[in-house]
């Protein structure tokens, strides 16, 4: 359901943004506005990244082999990574050095098709807010509670926090292309495009930057959710062996490796040992499906070591 989510978000977004990159990019030729030629380039980055996105989705599904036991799951993780370093560089950077170029020389608007950016702009809020719609309600599926903040720090499936912070980047830059286009028209002063240039530029640096730092994490190994290590806990003990200690990590989004040590009595023989971790492994896997690599050891609990009296 979630990668289901997640593709069907990200397709609506680069249809959004392949269209809206066009049509920014005829804005600026027929205007010369560096507002505009700024958010052509962010459409062009975000539509870059989208491929990136589906071709990270379709890269993961492989079968594991021989020098990758344990698949292929994080490749989505790392397409994620990639393209906040896009955003950074190709969206962010060049909208700041375009600024700087248009601050040094200044011109207004021009010519019959002054009107151009703003149907522009307000054709690319409505399709950006539709693919945003898109984002929430996919992402709804998965965020159950949870907080927007805590989703996008929390969730598994870089896809849709990576999407939602894009869409919403749009529409934010959007907003600021639309003040400097059209302070410019009023003022015909074109710092004030430079200005919208310049805001459009720190914010796809501060979207790039959230989205590296949250992407880093899930790249060192993040262990499974509170609620889902709680459902393995029960699930272990339940069947009567004890959890000496527990350990999970996410090998990809829908892939949970778990680790542990239980303990078991010293009269158990070893057929009943095995008996006793294959019900565990099957009561973990009903708890939580994603589950999917488990290694139970037995072991035998003993009392905590009592430290010797001071002299």
């Amino acid at each position: 359901m979630a990668a289901n989510g997640g593709t069907k978000a990200i397709v609506a977004a680069l249809t959004a943004n392949i269209t809206i990159a066009v049509l920014k990019f005829v804005a600026f030729l027929l205007t010369a506005s560096s507002s505009m030629l700024a958010e052509a380039i962010h459409s062009l980055a975000d539509s870059g990244n989208q491929v990136l996105l589906l071709i990270g989705g379709k890269k993961s599904k492989k079968a594991a082999d021989e020098e990758h036991p344990f698949g292929f799951g994080r490749e989505r993780y790392i397409y994620a990574f990639i393209v906040s370093i896009v955003l950074f560089s190709v969206g962010g950077l060049f909208a700041l050095y375009e600024a700087w170029e248009k601050f040094k020389d200044p011109h207004p608007i021009e010519g019959a098709f002054w009107w151009v950016p703003l149907a522009v702009l307000f054709g690319a809020i409505i399709a950006e807010s539709f693919s945003l719609r898109t984002a929430i309600r996919e992402s709804n599926h998965t965020r159950g509670k949870q907080s927007w903040v805590s989703f996008v720090r929390t969730a598994k499936q870089p896809e849709l926090p990576v999407i939602l912070l894009e869409d919403l980047g749009a529409l934010v830059g959007l907003a600021f292309a639309l003040f400097g286009v059209s302070m410019t028209l009023v003022t015909e002063n074109g710092v004030w495009d430079a200005l919208g240039t310049a805001m459009i530029g720190i914010l796809l640096v501060a979207i790039a930057i959230i989205l590296a730092l949250e992407t880093k994490s899930l790249l060192l190994g993040e262990s499974a959710t509170k609620a889902d290590v709680l459902a393995i806990r029960k699930a272990i003990e339940t069947g009567g062996p004890q959890i000496i200690h527990l350990k999970t990590l996410h090998l990809g989004p829908e892939e949970l490796l778990v680790a542990a040590k239980i303990s078991v009595g010293e009269a158990e023989s070893g057929a009943e040992i095995a008996a006793a971790i294959d019900d565990a492994e099957q009561r973990i896997r009903g708890a939580v499906p994603i589950a999917r690599v488990i290694y139970l050891e037995p072991d035998l609990k003993r009392a905590p070591a009592v430290a010797p009296p001071l002299p």
